[in-house]
């Protein structure tokens, strides 16, 4: 895809020719970062020293390939003094610089489809490298690529991201979801998306890593909507006037907190009011240090594999739930909290089912699949008898038909 060579002069002198594979490397496939793959073979005057180097370049460059040739390092020599050379730490920070050139001149090739294909096949290497690589981090984040609301199948980068802000925009928003569907639907977003600014989609957990690992680009906060924070949405002077407006709607609705703060005790850490949510009843959020649903997901399936125990993940992350003051769903439940009927089974159902709907659609999985099964079948059971339909139990008669008996009579001759 792309190949440099190029001369070291100066304190160190060395021959170096590193490419760009056209595609991801079969033993990187099944493991990316494969301790056999041999990705950089080194020399000294043309003797072959070795080829499974892991100072000579990071992990995260473990997809490019080349050769280097050095007349500085000594012939006989071990591993262990190799690593602690300065000419090897020199030669590993030079390599590092033209890959990230190489990385930069396909970025900005007149044919994207060239970086597209390159993100597809090494996009997760640069993400654990913003990680990874404090040194590297400022250059490696203008290369990294996200879907978004506004791109539909197309990536964007944060560059992009600030080009197409709204006027008076104060942050990067991003959400988290398995798959840029899931993290569409997300109620979150609503709470950027409907007032016109752009979410970026982190649709794996490693996109959720690397962008926790940057907490801001060209002085915009990086923030996530599905947490618990101030968004910086709007203009500072109305801030006053928001929080008073979302005390009075918390006084209004202190009921259905109240109740459902009681009835969901020990799946939610607390109940609050939004202004923010436009078509979604309710949301599921996290503190400002919860972790994501898909996060959550992930840190079970490493506890499982390594034969630990993932019970205690379940309690650690609980949420917040907060709901829409001006969804008919949630006035339907004032009114049955207000009006007596929160004894009823039919209430805690009502609210149960509130609380399961927004965690599916804000990306976490039910619990009890039977259970909600039920609280489903009995909405539409009081729907149906609403309507005067009624529910009856099928009765299956048999109908039998009683025949006359044939006699025959004989009669001698």
């Amino acid at each position: 895809m792309k190949y440099s060579h190029f001369v070291l002069e100066g304190q160190v002198e060395c021959k170096a020719i590193l490419y760009v594979p056209g595609m991801l490397p079969f033993e990187l496939s099944k493991d990316m970062f494969d301790e056999n793959a041999r990705n950089i073979r080194l020399y000294v005057k043309r003797v072959f020293i070795n080829d499974k180097f892991e100072d000579l370049m990071p992990r995260w460059l473990k997809f490019v390939r080349g050769v280097v040739d050095s007349d500085d390092l000594p012939l006989n020599v071990g591993r262990e003094i190799l690593q602690k050379s300065k000419v090897l730490s020199i030669i590993n920070r030079r390599l590092v610089r033209k890959s990230l050139d190489m990385f930069r001149e396909i970025m900005d090739d007149e044919d994207d489809s060239q970086y597209i294909m390159f993100w597809n096949n090494f996009g997760k290497y640069l993400k654990v490298g913003v990680v990874e690589d404090d040194r590297n981090r400022k250059d490696l984040l203008p290369l990294l690529r996200f879907f978004s609301s506004k791109s539909e199948d197309e990536y964007v980068s944060l560059d992009d991201y600030i080009e197409n802000m709204k006027e008076g925009q104060k942050a990067i928003y991003y959400v988290t979801g398995d798959g840029k569907e899931k993290a569409a639907m997300s109620p979150a977003a609503e709470k950027v998306v409907g007032r016109g600014y752009e979410v970026l989609y982190m649709v794996e957990p490693l996109d959720e890593i690397t962008i926790e690992s940057i907490r801001e680009y060209k002085e915009f906060d990086i923030l996530d909507v599905t947490k618990e924070q101030d968004l910086k949405l709007g203009d500072d002077d109305k801030d006053e006037e928001k929080k008073k407006k979302k005390e009075e709607l918390t006084k209004e609705f202190s009921d259905v907190i109240e109740y459902l703060e009681g009835t969901l005790s020990g799946k939610v850490n607390k109940v609050t009011v939004s202004d923010l949510l436009t078509t979604s009843p309710a949301a599921l959020v996290q503190g400002a240090y919860g972790v994501s649903p898909t996060m959550q997901r992930y840190m079970k399936a490493q506890s499982v594999a390594a034969g630990g125990d993932d019970q205690g993940l379940n309690s650690m992350n609980q949420a917040v739930m907060e709901i829409n003051p001006n969804h008919p769903i949630v006035k339907d439940l004032e009114r049955m909290v207000k009006s007596g009927e929160k004894d009823s089974e039919e209430t805690k159902n009502f609210a149960t089912l509130l609380y399961d709907v927004a965690g599916m659609t804000s990306g976490y999985d039910v619990d009890d699949a039977g259970e909600f099964a039920k609280r489903v079948m009995a909405l539409m059971t009081t729907k149906a008898r609403d309507d005067g339909a009624g529910v009856q139990d099928a009765v299956i008669e048999e109908k039998t038909e009683e025949q006359d008996p044939v006699i025959e009579v004989k009669t001698d001759e």
